[in-house]
């Protein structure tokens, strides 16, 4: 009895331990985020002003103006990006999900979105200069949302194939019970009832490419100009953020870290909308 008491005292004391070391960790990592935003704080909050969300840049380095053509750009080049990459890679996930069975595609298609979710983004900016800007002549806005959407395709097929994997055999099973075709089923029951961590999967994929800069120097390059024409060379938060943060004047510098904080809020913003869109779904159904 002894012996027993003094096993599960050992057990607990591990398990005090474990708990305070993940507890541990969970704090540093906490701190580091918290030093982090602190930080970006502390240069770029100074730098924000109503003229940095509304005027142009001007070409001089000692005032060189506002963001508002690359804050609009960064939102149009992820919108386009999202309408062609979101779509395609939910039709990938589901069809990776639900037919893995029934297919010998599934294996390929599988292999090639993991191969493409680890590729550097580079990589894609190049591939896009190669096949899009090159036959075109000029760097344009298109190529830029077709580098980032296939960025996208990858990420979003294979968080939609796990989460569509999590929903329970027996939702499908009832709904084929009940005479649903499998697309029926798919559509109306499977999607519906993963819908909060696809939606989720989604806009991690949507906040990775809104951060992207290499893509977008290959292929939309950026400009100074206010335009919402993608034929043309496109501006993009990220690209203005890297020349500015690259070059030799303080206050283009002072914009650059102004212009990661209002990305870092613009990705927070859409994410906390999102959720908020999903527990509200959830909690009508």
């Amino acid at each position: 009895m002894t012996a027993m008491r003094w096993y599960d005292r050992l057990v607990r004391a591990q398990s005090n331990v474990m708990l305070g070391v993940c507890a541990l960790f969970t704090a540093v990592i906490l701190g580091v985020l918290g030093l982090v935003i602190g930080y970006l704080l502390w240069m770029g909050a100074g730098a924000l002003s109503w003229e940095f969300f509304t005027e142009l840049p001007t070409g001089d380095p000692a005032s060189p103006g506002g963001m508002r053509h690359a804050i609009e750009g960064t939102l149009i080049l992820v919108g386009l990006a999202s309408l062609v990459g979101v779509p395609v890679g939910m039709g990938a996930g589901v069809y990776l999900a639900e037919y893995a069975g029934e297919r010998w595609l599934v294996g390929p298609a599988r292999f090639i979105a993991d191969v493409l979710a680890g590729v550097p983004s580079i990589v894609v900016g190049i591939l896009g200069y190669e096949l899009l800007v090159v036959p075109l002549g000029h760097y344009n806005g298109w190529a830029g949302a077709a580098a980032l959407a296939f960025i996208i395709v990858p990420i979003v097929a294979r968080t939609t194939e796990e989460m569509l994997r999590l929903v329970p055999n027996s939702y499908r099973e009832a709904s084929l019970a009940l005479g649903a075709s499998k697309a029926r089923t798919i559509v109306r029951v499977v999607l519906p009832a993963a819908a909060g961590s696809v939606v989720t999967g989604i806009m991690l994929a949507t906040a990775r490419v809104a951060g992207e800069t290499a893509p977008l120097l290959f292929t939309a390059l950026g400009s100074r100009l206010l335009t919402r024409n993608p034929n043309e060379p496109f501006p993009s938060l990220t690209v203005q953020i890297f020349a500015y943060a690259t070059g030799p004047y303080p206050q283009q510098k002072r914009l650059a870290w102004a212009g990661i904080l209002v990305l870092i809020a613009l990705i927070l913003v859409v994410n906390l909308a999102v959720r908020g869109v999903v527990q509200r779904m959830k909690r009508s159904r």
